[in-house]
């Protein structure tokens, strides 16, 4: 069962975007991760992203930063990773789950070895953010070998010649950064969001997903109304590391913000 196409397929028949959600593993606990993620889907989220925590996060700003200092301060190894992601698995069955990080903690053991334990704890897409299609000779071919669906990044930057690359062996969702930076500083003009989303669906059957610097209902809805999913991770983070081991509650109520501002975009579209 493909539940990243299946989710996606059901929030297009109910005319809204999907809403990807991102916490970090292991923030500020390992403990402490299953009631957030718990809270994520209970809040509404379709899609859920768990960081892997590195000391390098190089596309990621002061939140997420944090999030893996906390996160790693308070022991978060590898095994807790896949024990959180394989948790989750059992009590959400049917909610998509994406590891995100970087190349280091993925390919350290072995690109093979990581393909298999995502398989085994029921991950169903990896994002690596500094693997460029033209230097993914192992990751990549691993996990479609697995079953994992590789999601891919395409930025402002990303142009007409260089799409295809990108587009080559991507799976799940395509994931638009809306900003030339770092992760929930800024972000991009509604207009040049429209734009990008218009091209990329132009290039591609896959699902479009923007994020990067979405910190509000009310810029989800913007960005709904034109991509296939919309991604909240800082806003979110910045509460687990206010609200500590306490995050759950805070997030799910946020959380469910978000998800009634898609929603009220379907209603929209339908009235």
């Amino acid at each position: 069962m493909d539940r990243m196409a299946t989710r996606f397929a059901a929030c297009k028949a109910q005319g809204r975007a999907a809403l990807i959600t991102f916490v970090t593993a292991g923030d500020p606990t390992v403990a402490a991760t299953p009631a957030i993620l718990d809270a994520l889907v209970a809040g509404g989220a379709d899609i859920i992203e768990l960081g892997m925590p590195f000391t390098d996060p190089m596309a990621d700003g002061p939140a997420i930063e944090l999030a893996n200092l906390r996160s790693l301060g308070s022991g978060t190894k590898t095994a807790h990773i896949f024990a959180i992601a394989a948790g989750f698995r059992t009590r959400h069955p049917d909610t998509p789950l994406v590891l995100m990080g970087y190349a280091n903690p993925m390919l350290v053991r072995g690109s093979d070895w990581f393909a298999d334990q995502c398989k085994a704890a029921g991950v169903d897409g990896v994002i690596c953010v500094d693997v460029p299609p033209e230097e993914d000779a192992e990751l990549g071919p691993a996990l479609r070998s697995a079953g994992i669906h590789l999601v891919r990044l395409a930025t402002p930057t990303t142009d007409a010649k260089r799409l295809p690359a990108v587009l080559e062996g991507a799976s799940g969702f395509l994931y638009h950064v809306s900003v030339a930076g770092i992760t929930g500083k800024q972000q991009a003009a509604q207009a040049n969001i429209d734009m990008a989303v218009q091209k990329l669906k132009a290039a591609t059957n896959l699902p479009i997903a923007v994020g990067f610097g979405v910190r509000t209902p009310e810029q989800a809805a913007a960005i709904g109304r034109i991509a296939d999913g919309v991604v909240v991770g800082s806003a979110i983070v910045d509460l687990v590391g206010s609200h500590g081991d306490a995050a759950a509650p805070f997030v799910q109520q946020f959380v469910a913000a978000l998800s009634g501002a898609l929603t009220a975009n379907s209603r929209e579209t339908a009235a």
